[in-house]
């Protein structure tokens, strides 16, 4: 018998009635179920607005275990799923870490480049699942030190999509010093900078005119946001180099985002930034591969004239 999680963010009432459709399907098979606690107790709170009279969500179900974090996600979990977006991921990695736990991210979201499973393919996805028809896209992600050591820093390290880099308080454009281990690669003057993974090279890196990547390339993307010299361009980089960063402003801090989780630094703090030691692995279904998101969610090949 395997052992699931599941961890959500709430949207609203009706979009849950999916999530009822998984819970059913696992029940059908016997999978104990754990539930991310704020999330279960959030779905404790809300009814089921599918039917006329309206009922609690999770009314019918026995009382699930629960979670709060890495510490005391059980160790012998086979899979987590995520419902909400590729955010939802991002936020569940920082529960699984090295655990070698794998994804199923189901998209109650909008773009979804991670969370590629739509609400609407849940039922056929997880069908495939335990069919065994699917494969594991394992996705590296950048860890960072700093010094002087930040405490906050050191216990959550890790991105899946980007570092980013960007100034405070202040109008004015930020330096930033770069190597590569250390070979001096350039002084960036720009808004900011962003270190992009391939799966984070979908994200705001591509939003800065960043390029995309293959999920499965050993590589990072140096890419600086509005920079003050327009021949500065995105720079992809073998993913084997430490890159050293040390940013000067006039302001006496900067802010540094790993996957959005934000950090405010004195403008003397050093990073050194490598590949972390662990992966994250993520379910992929046939229909759902990076060759065909990228064309749906950016409409590639599609002639508008039709």
């Amino acid at each position: 018998m395997k052992k699931v999680a599941i961890y959500g963010y709430y949207r609203s009432e009706k979009s849950f009635t999916y999530l009822l459709v998984l819970l059913d399907m696992l029940m059908e098979r016997q999978v104990e179920v754990v539930f991310q606690k704020a999330f279960y107790d959030k779905l404790l709170e809300h009814r089921n607005y599918s039917d006329e009279k309206p009922e609690f969500l999770l009314k019918s179900y026995p009382k699930f275990d629960t979670f709060t974090g890495y510490k005391d996600l059980p160790e012998d979990i086979d899979l987590i799923f995520t419902y909400g977006g590729d955010g939802t991921i991002l936020r569940a990695i920082t529960f699984i870490k090295d655990k070698n736990i794998p994804i199923f991210g189901i998209n109650a979201g909008r773009l979804g480049f991670l969370a590629t499973v739509q609400k609407e393919q849940l039922e056929k996805a997880i069908n495939q699942y335990f069919e065994g028809q699917y494969s594991i896209s394992e996705r590296d992600l950048v860890a960072i030190e700093t010094q002087p050591e930040v405490p906050e820093i050191k216990a959550m390290n890790f991105a899946l999509n980007e570092l980013v880099i960007n100034r405070k308080n202040t109008t004015a454009m930020i330096a930033v010093d770069t190597f590569l281990d250390d070979e001096y690669l350039s002084t960036y003057w720009a808004d900011g900078l962003i270190i992009a993974t391939p799966t984070g090279s979908t994200a705001y890196s591509l939003s800065c005119g960043g390029p995309i990547i293959a999920p499965d390339s050993k590589d990072f993307i140096i890419n600086p946001i509005a920079p003050h010299n327009l021949t500065v361009r995105p720079l992809v980089i073998p993913n084997k180099f430490d890159i050293k960063l040390k940013v000067s402003s006039r302001e006496s801090a900067f802010l540094i985002s790993l996957d959005s989780r934000m950090h405010s630094l004195p403008i003397d703090t050093k990073i050194t930034v490598h590949k972390a030691a662990f992966t994250i692995k993520l379910i992929q279904f046939q229909q759902n591969s990076f060759i065909k998101t990228i064309q749906k969610k950016l409409l590639w090949g599609r002639d508008e004239r039709n």
